[in-house]
């Protein structure tokens, strides 16, 4: 099992930073994949950004530029640095964390972290 702790939500004024925070523990395997997720009202949730374990980030395009991924070994917490933040990032930020199981690739969710920007 795999626990996902994410901190660091709050609320900003539109053009503000913050970092999110995701500790993991539990049985974290060598090849894994840690993102980022976010789901505003009446929305579906939607990829914000992942880091493999080799370190390649990926990023939605409404947020290239502006946020950053990273961590440190691969028992560190991952950090979603988010810059110059839009009213349109508002929303429920989840840390996620796929990995190989038995039965396939297996996800595990945090329980999620409100991120309010303000206009």
């Amino acid at each position: 099992q795999v626990q996902l702790v994410e901190s660091g939500g709050g609320l900003v004024q539109a053009g503000g930073s913050l970092t999110l925070s995701c500790a993991a523990s539990g049985t974290i395997l060598s090849i894994f994949t840690m993102g980022w997720y976010r789901q505003a009202p009446g929305k579906q949730r939607e990829l914000v950004g992942q880091i493999t374990s080799g370190g390649t980030t990926t990023y939605a395009d409404s947020v290239k530029g502006r946020f950053a991924i990273s961590r440190g070994n691969a028992k560190s917490p991952v950090y979603l640095q988010m810059n110059s933040l839009k009213p349109a990032d508002t929303a429920v930020y989840y840390c996620n964390l796929a990995q190989p199981s038995a039965l396939g690739l297996r996800d595990y969710w945090g329980q999620g972290t409100q991120v309010t920007v303000s206009s």
